[in-house]
């Protein structure tokens, strides 16, 4: 898990993926499939045999709380 102070963007361009938080909800995201988080604790997970390609943009947010 890791978090950073920014609000960010990101995008599959291609694959599947997961999204783990750590309150322990996981979501599958697909190509298509865009999120957007602001300081949010988080893990990538490939439970796939394929690469995934994903965009992302960082903009600096400062801490949280």
């Amino acid at each position: 898990m890791h978090t950073t102070p920014t609000v960010d963007y990101g995008i599959v361009l291609q694959g599947e993926i997961v999204l783990e938080l750590d309150d322990g909800r996981c979501t599958p995201l697909s190509a298509g499939d865009i999120v957007i988080q602001n300081g949010t604790r988080h893990a990538w997970r490939n439970r796939s045999d394929q690469p995934v390609t994903m965009a992302f943009v960082l903009i600096g947010a400062g801490p949280i709380g």
